[in-house]
């Protein structure tokens, strides 16, 4: 019986991934030991008695008392703060995914490593911001890190076991968002509700509003360059809006391998809970005489500036990513609180980055997590400004 646990339970990653092991359950297959959640506490503690989990934290110590009083009687351990998350991090586990949103993610998923548990990563900032410390700590505990993003789950699954010296491109796939067919003028008054909506996938608000920026294919582009080991020109983004193709990767010979599906998250998660082999998954199955058509456009970077600026970080290293990252938190909170508009989002990152960069080891990779706590809350700090 496998022993598994979810940081950001309560969230759509982790909700959809909490749906999978529940179809399971019958059979046993798993042993839940941590789910961590957010405010949503009714939620967190349902999880938990549903799973029977070993333990339920709450990111938020004002809240301990309502968890604990959600799960009297349950036999289920509550816990809050950061401190606990971390704890719960530590607990003997074969398989943790890493949901929760945002570099709080970080600390988690790295002590999941360190612990030696496979590490099923949807927290992207997590590679961003700490790809080196998070291969050294999987190297050193003779574990691995698996993808769950749509996108990179697709080049996992496409490379197969393809050398990557065959590789010549690797191709992600973006919808747009929003606002991809938007006149360019309109972009500045665009709303937070407006931004919120999402024509394809559903998600919550902070990654949907990423998705119309195109900060979260930013992200997603520097994540394939940690996770994969490519190229900064090796990696393209093509804009494709019926979000069927997630991925493609071209070889030496002239051969294109792309991955198919439907826009699920429950796919990748799936792919990866059942790693390395494939269980089946309540996904729809593709019809493409159906669809009828697919299409494809190269994206404006006008229009979407992250793209441009997720080069730049690439090509930087160093403490770039985190600071990147950072920043572009800072500015989505502002954006959401409405103190900035939406196209100011981009400026406010790249100045961020041009003011950091000077700074002495911006340059070097992170020795250890102190280090990147360190250059994330100085970017905040500057993007605020």
């Amino acid at each position: 019986m496998r022993r598994i646990s979810i940081f950001g339970a309560t969230g759509s990653v982790g909700a959809n991934c909490v749906d999978l092991i529940r179809r399971e359950q019958g059979s046993g297959a798993y042993r839940v030991v941590a789910l961590t959640g957010g405010r949503n506490i009714a939620r967190l503690a349902e999880m938990a008695r549903d799973l029977q989990a070993e333990i339920a934290v709450t990111a938020y110590p004002d809240l301990l008392d309502d968890l604990r009083a959600a799960l009297a009687g349950s036999g289920t351990e509550a816990a809050a703060g950061p401190e606990a998350l971390i704890a719960a991090a530590q607990r003997p586990a074969d398989w943790v995914l890493s949901a929760i949103v945002g570099s709080a993610g970080l600390a988690p998923g790295l002590t999941a490593l360190q612990g030696g548990s496979i590490l099923a990563l949807a927290n992207k900032e997590s590679l961003v911001c700490a790809g080196p410390l998070l291969r050294r700590a999987a190297d050193a505990a003779g574990t691995r890190i698996l993808p769950v993003d749509s996108e990179h789950s697709a080049v996992f699954q496409a490379l197969g076991n393809d050398s990557l010296d065959s590789v010549k491109t690797v191709t992600i796939t973006a919808s747009g968002g929003a606002f991809r067919d938007w006149p360019l003028e309109r972009l500045a008054a665009a709303t937070v509700a407006e931004a919120s909506t999402h024509p394809n996938w559903a998600m919550g608000q902070r990654i949907t509003i990423d998705s119309a920026s195109m900060f979260n294919k930013a992200m997603e582009v520097i994540e394939a360059k940690e996770f994969f080991g490519l190229r900064p020109d090796q990696i393209r983004v093509v804009v494709h809006p019926e979000s069927i193709i997630h991925a493609m990767v071209s070889h030496i010979d002239g051969g294109t391998i792309a991955h198919l599906g439907a826009p699920d998250m429950r796919h990748a998660i799936g792919y990866a809970l059942h790693w390395p082999q494939r269980g089946a998954l309540p996904v729809a199955d593709l019809d493409l005489a159906a669809l009828g058509r697919l299409t494809f456009r190269e994206p404006d970077e006008i229009r979407w500036p992250a793209l441009r600026l997720a080069r730049e970080v690439m090509q930087a290293g160093g403490m770039a990513g985190a600071v990147f990252n950072a920043a572009k938190e800072q500015a989505l909170d502002d954006f959401i609180a409405g103190r900035i508009a939406f196209t100011e989002m981009s400026p406010r990152v790249e100045n961020t980055l041009s003011a950091l960069s000077a700074q002495a080891g911006f340059a070097a990779d992170p020795d250890d997590l102190q280090t990147v706590l360190e250059w994330d809350q100085a970017a905040r700090q500057e993007a605020a400004a």
